[in-house]
């Protein structure tokens, strides 16, 4: 994946790329300087969709036939409306592993879930991984069809991923996990025999108030 981008001029307002159709951005990497960008909106949202942060996007500046491998590090968004107003370009190169957070991908049904009325839980939403940038995988895969039973866990150490790729995460650390359901406390309705004792009860004491107004008035 290829994405075009102009370089930025610093003494420029963010809002006036924003409002020209591009996204302000930086350049940064371990031994060069940082390069100030901008991105067509539209070409970056199309490359960030189909890359996201894992995969490596190739960033040409201007008429500059170098290609630039970059991973998309950070999306800045606006707060109102959503839409991304600052972006920051991560140079790697192929030749060293670098340290990120690859997203989780739960698939499939629980058994426990669907046959004993029980409770998904996820916990992790994205995993730190270590790998060369051209091996990091675009997620990892959660199979939740492996709880079969309440209490059931998928672990770290559970999860299947290439052998080029080390997880950083305490194998212990539980990724899904299904549990019972709570249970809603249920009031039991009175019974016709308990509302008989309670109606009597009152009118007894009805008319036992009844009598000692009598006894006083007299």
């Amino acid at each position: 994946m290829q994405l075009k981008a102009i370089l930025r001029n610093v003494k420029k307002s963010p809002k006036y790329y924003l409002k020209n159709g591009f996204v302000p951005a930086v350049l940064y990497g371990k031994g060069i300087e940082n390069v100030h960008l901008a991105v067509p909106k539209g070409e970056f949202e199309d490359v960030f969709n189909e890359a996201g942060e894992t995969d490596i996007v190739d960033l040409i500046i201007e008429d500059d036939k170098k290609k630039h491998p970059v991973l998309i590090y950070d999306v800045q968004y606006h707060y109102i409306n959503h839409q991304p107003i600052h972006i920051d370009f991560y140079q790697i190169r192929r030749d060293q592993k670098i340290k990120t957070h690859i997203p989780v991908e739960y698939i499939g049904e629980s058994p426990a879930v669907k046959n004993f009325g029980g409770i998904l839980v996820k916990n992790v939403n994205e995993i730190e991984v270590e790998a060369l940038p051209q091996d990091l995988p675009h997620n990892i895969p959660v199979d939740v069809s492996k709880l079969e039973t309440i209490d059931s866990k998928i672990l770290i150490k559970d999860l299947m991923v290439s052998e080029k790729v080390k997880i950083l995460a305490a194998p212990d650390t539980v990724v899904a996990a299904v549990v019972a359901p709570k249970e809603e406390e249920v009031v039991a309705a009175p019974s016709i025999t308990e509302i008989k004792i309670e109606t009597e009860e009152k009118k007894a004491e009805r008319v036992q108030a009844e009598k000692q107004s009598d006894e006083k008035s007299e």
